[in-house]
Parts: structure tokens; sequence; C-alpha cells
């Protein structure tokens, strides 16, 4: 027992040194009548109960009109009134509550975008990408505010120098205009992860389990082990059609979104048309006959031929997929924050079931390394028609305070809301309350009525923002941020499920496993933003695209493999015929910039 405990606290050292990587989580749509214009709205209350009803009384002192504020904010998958113990939160400390408006909701793209940007005001805040000069012009355009003055006044933000510095390169007069994402005090070359990565194999463990745990050499082998789990387990806890594999169309961008997830378990990660490997060694055009992304395809066009890919892929979005998941139905997931934050609840995994990680013997897992000086790709700023810009200024600097990164969590992010709502410090240690276990390892609970009410995951921030990176330290305690590093809750990984993966596999976590087998490959975090690139890139990347979205996924559901080939080609020489090249020479060059930092980053 001594020896246990001794390791526990030794992997929480180890780990306290990595992070996690929010990504995008289930899509709502709550959608207010009006997205594409309009200022933030003065009222005299809450247009909503769950968005509180009284303010403090220091809230009511300094903003004595309460607001409706509009966020423009492109990662975000909700749209509408933020609900439940956040927003009471938010009304309490700034008497205002937020109306997101999130492109990923209203039907993705530029569009929602330029709508609002053509009638001269984008939001009272901004949560934006600044990538291809997009924050550049969108200053130029009289759209945002000039932050410099005001963040000098800031208790949080004006400590992280490099970032700002870094941001007013990124505007054509050197003034900011935005501050970026993910700040972090721990080396570029650290993981950015906490006890899982962003990418990985995750398969229902006590399916594999009944198999024998049998070894799995490449991605490819995984096919004939899914094959057998889904004949075994045809139907889903509700009695529905299981399926090894289902997919989902709502992220797709420069190609399929899910054409590249497995192919970061072997390093690579996507820069427009290439696939780019961590370590530098290799630049692929995706469309290239050998590329991984057209493994990938061919990977799950020989999953549909055996029957494992569900056939309502093509039509449905996040939300029906994650419930999918949640009901047992699904047997495989790319993304811990997905299989596991779906189905493994506390009951689930003391009865021995859920997904795990399963390794692949000639794996190499993507890692996203720390980014000292921030995520410069993907900005919060200030609208220049924000009835109370320094409201804005304050609501900013405390998202990136200790309190406002703690309370900044979501399904997906391993921050873990209110200090004595969810956890509490017991003999100098943070640790989670029972409320705290419920929500966040069981998956939901009810919020108690004095912080606000309603189910715990309807009421996390909505904003899909990280201001710090979770696994730096909050100077507050001592401890990491991301929850799942405290010694506390390592401890809480006994249930039968994680004492079986780990005596199979000899280690406490996936990060342990994969540290162990030097299978991690970490692309070190860097200040690089593409650039801007010129009109005629921008249209010919905008017709490519189409193409290779739409035959992408034909290509998966082909009737046989001649289909699929003939699809192949014919999407290779109409891209051809499009331009293609010219705009991969684009993005090799940006793929060139930004490994040519990631190898400064390791001296």
């Amino acid at each position: 027992m001594k020896k246990k405990v001794a390791r526990v606290l030794s992997l929480a050292l180890v780990v306290a040194m990595l992070g996690t990587t929010m990504v995008g989580c289930g899509k709502k749509d709550n959608k207010k009548n009006d997205t594409t214009t309009g200022n933030a709205t003065e009222t005299t209350d809450s247009t909503g109960d769950t968005a509180g009803t009284d303010s403090t009384a220091d809230a009511d002192k300094k903003y004595d009109k309460f607001l409706t504020v509009d966020v423009f904010a492109t990662q975000a998958n909700y749209q509408g009134i933020q609900s439940g113990w956040f927003a009471k939160v938010v009304k309490e400390k700034f008497n205002m509550e937020l109306n997101i408006i999130a492109p990923n909701v209203a039907g993705g793209g530029d569009t929602l975008f330029q709508t609002r940007s053509a009638a001269g005001n984008l939001g009272d805040l901004i949560l934006m990408g600044s990538e291809n000069g997009r924050l550049a012009d969108t200053a130029e355009a009289g759209l945002l505010v000039d932050m410099t003055d005001m963040v000098a006044n800031t208790k949080y933000v004006s400590q992280f120098t490099g970032a700002i510095d870094v941001a007013k390169g990124l505007s054509n007069d050197g003034k900011l205009y935005g501050i970026p994402s993910s700040v972090s005090s721990q080396p570029a070359t650290n993981p950015s992860e906490g006890l899982d990565l962003t990418f990985g194999t995750y398969l229902r463990w006590d399916y594999y389990k009944e198999l024998g745990y049998p070894k799995v050499g490449t991605l490819e082998d995984l096919l004939p082990i899914l094959k057998q789990m889904q004949d075994a387990h045809p139907t889903s806890d509700s009695g529905k059609q299981t399926y090894a594999i289902s997919l989902f169309k709502d992220w797709d961008g420069n190609m399929m979104c899910m054409g590249k997830q497995p192919a970061t378990i072997y390093g690579f990660d996507e820069l427009g048309f290439v696939f780019s490997k961590a370590d530098g060694s290799e630049n692929q055009s995706i469309i290239d006959d050998n590329s991984e992304y057209i493994r990938v395809l061919k990977w799950y066009f020989d999953a549909n031929q055996m029957g494992l890919v569900d056939p309502e892929s093509t039509t449905q979005n996040y939300d029906t997929m994650y419930a999918k998941y949640q009901d047992g139905a699904v047997l495989y997931s790319p993304w811990p924050w997905l299989g596991q934050a779906a189905y493994n609840t506390v009951e689930h995994k003391e009865a021995g079931n859920g997904f795990m990680f399963v390794p692949v013997e000639d794996e190499s897992v993507f890692s996203y390394g720390a980014t000292p000086n921030g995520l410069a790709k993907y900005v919060v700023g200030i609208g220049s028609k924000a009835q109370d810009p320094q409201r804005m200024m304050d609501f900013i600097d405390w998202l990136y305070s200790p309190e406002g990164v703690m309370y900044s969590c979501a399904q997906t992010a391993s921050t873990c809301g209110p200090e004595g709502l969810t956890w509490e410090m017991v003999d100098g240690r943070p640790e989670l309350t029972e409320f705290g276990k419920e929500a966040l390892l069981n998956g939901d609970g009810t919020v108690p009525e004095e912080w606000g009410g309603g189910s715990w995951k309807d009421g996390v921030s909505q904003l899909n923002f990280q201001t710090v990176l979770a696994s730096d330290e909050n100077p507050e305690t001592g401890f990491p941020f991301n929850y799942t590093l405290w010694e506390s809750v390592i401890e809480l990984n006994s249930t039968p499920l994680d004492k079986d993966w780990q005596e199979t596999n000899d280690a406490l976590s996936t990060v342990e496993y994969l540290q162990k087998n030097n299978q991690i490959l970490v692309a070190p975090g860097t200040d690089f933003v593409s650039p801007q690139e010129s009109s005629e890139i921008t249209t010919l990347r905008s017709q490519c695209k189409a193409i290779i979205i739409e035959n992408s996924w034909k290509m998966v559901f082909a009737k046989d493999e001649a289909e699929f080939y003939s699809i192949l080609k014919n999407m290779q020489d109409t891209v051809k015929g499009l331009g293609y090249d010219d705009v991969l020479a684009f993005d090799l060059d940006c793929a060139k910039q930004l490994n040519e930092m990631r190898d400064a980053a390791r001296q």
C-alpha cells in the first residue's frame, strides 16, 4: 500500500507540469432573435431567472446599470443567453449577462462574422481568431477597442507582458486589440495536457478486456478488434444499434475534421492543406495518395465496408453523436474528452465499464506544447461599440485571475469551478467536495439554489476560452488549476475500471504510459500565427476545401474500393485544376516557419 501511495504522489509531481487543451464541446442552439447587429442592451433586470436576480452590493455600486452583453465567440458551441451558476456569478460580479453569438452554431464559416462586420458592430466582447490578418483587419476596420492603456491598469492581464507584446505585433499600428489565450509559465517543450493527451485511441475497455487485451500494432489492426466488439455487443444500453465508429460534420474546415483525428496518433496536426509532424520531420499534402489523411479516409472506408460506421454520420451533429456515446452506442473515441466524458460515470466505472486508452505499438501521439506567451491565434478583445468598455476590461481581467480561471470550466475542460461548491482546501491541499465528485466525476449534478440551481453541466461557462493553461500552478493554492492533476483526485482513480487498466498497462495514467514508452511527440508552443494570405489564395482555398470535404465523405461511404479510388482521383484532379498547388505552397511555407520556431523553442 505504501508503495502505491508513493507512486501516486510521484505521478502527481510529474504531471503537475502538464496541462489541458480546451477543445470544442457539444453544441446547443438557444438562439436570440437577432444575432446580426446590436449593442449591449441596457435594462433594469435580468432577462431570465437562470441569470440570477440579485446583484452584490459591490456590483450594484460599481456597475449601476444592468447590461446584456453581446459576446461574439468563434469557438463557442452554444448560442444564446448564458444560464446557470456561471451566469449567476457574472450577474453578481458585473451586473450583466452574456448573450453568446456563435458562428459554430449559426451555420459555421465566416458568414456571421462578415454580416456583423458590415453592420459595424461585432459585439461588446470579442473572442476571435487572429490568423490570416483577421485581427489586424478587424482593428483597422474600427471594430475593436485599443486596450493598451486599459490593460496597464489591470491586476492580472498586465502581468502577461510577453503575451501582450506578441499581440501588439499582430496589429498594423502596434497597438493592443486582443489578449492571447492559454498563457503559461511553463517551458514550451512541456506537454500542455494532463493525465490524458488531447488525442488518442480510446475504446470501450470492458469489451476490449473480454477479447483478452489483444495487441494493436497499427491503426489498421484496430478494425478487426472493433468488429469483434461490435458483434459481441450489437445493442446499446437502451437497446439501439451499436456502431464502432460514429462521425459528424460540424467542425469540417480545410478538410473533413474527423479525417484528421486518427492521424494525430502518428504525430501529425493540420495547417491548412498540410499535415505537419510535431518534430518537423515531415510535411504532407493532405490529398497525396500516401498521406496520413488519405490513410484515415481509407480506414473509415474499410470500417464502413465491415459495417462498423454509423450510417447517420453524414447527417448528425455533435450533440446527436455525443448522446450515442452516453448510451453506449459507440465503441471508439479519438479523444478522451468525448468517450470518457460521455460514458465514464462513477456508476459505470464501478461496474468496470467505460472508455480507456488502448496503446497502438507504432504510435507517437501528438501533444501541444505549453505556450509561455499565450496562444496568439485566438484572442479576446473589446468591440468598438461596447456600451461599457471598462466593464468589459474588468470582466476580461477577472477571467485571467486565479478565481476566473477556476470558474471558467466546461464539459471538456479541467478546471472545476467555484471553491466551496465543487472543491475546498483540506489539510493544505485541494479536494473535491461531494457535489464536486457528483458533477465532475459522474458527469452532472443539481446545483444548490444558493449557487444558482439547475444542472451543473448546463451552467458551465459557454465561452470556450482558456485564459491561462490549466496545468499551470494556481498561486492561491500552490496546486495546478487542473483538478485532475491534484493528488486527492488521482487517488480517486481506483475504480475497478481504473485498476484493471493500470494493472494491464503498468501505469497510473495514459500520459505516464506514453512517457515510459517514449510515445509522445510534443510540438513546442510558439508565437506563430499564420500570416495574411492574398485574396487570390483565399478564393482558391475556399473552392478547394469545399471539394475536399465533399469528396472525403463520399470516399468513406463509397460502395467499393474502385469507387473509393475513383473519387480520390477525381478530387485530386479537380482541386489541382482549381489552383490547389498554389494554396499548398503557401501552407508549406507557413509550416516551414512554424517548424523553425518550434526548433528554436527546443534550444
